[in-house]
């Protein structure tokens, strides 16, 4: 499978951001049980974050992205690459 990777920047305040991680949490370790082995984490330096996941296609990893509750409650702008493993 494909990797992605979503590279966000947040646009809300700190509190209401923090209102939803622990949906977002709960979602990626959705994605890990649906066999995506996704990973999520935020720059040491304040205001985005990454998250990495496999999918089958730029389609599948759209949907992925779109029902992220960061993004469904307008928290982060995003970028989505599909990024290409040179070594493993």
């Amino acid at each position: 499978m494909p990797w992605f990777v979503k590279i966000e920047s947040g646009i809300v305040d700190k509190t209401t951001f923090d209102r939803y991680v622990p949906a977002h949490c709960d979602y990626v370790r959705s994605l890990i049980a649906r066999g995506h082995n996704a990973r999520t984490g935020y720059w040491s330096e304040y205001g985005g974050g990454m998250l990495l996941f496999e999918a089958d296609s730029l389609a599948e990893a759209e949907a992925i992205v779109a029902a992220d509750p960061l993004i469904q409650n307008n928290c982060v702008t995003y970028e989505l690459h599909e990024w290409c493993v040179v070594v493993e």
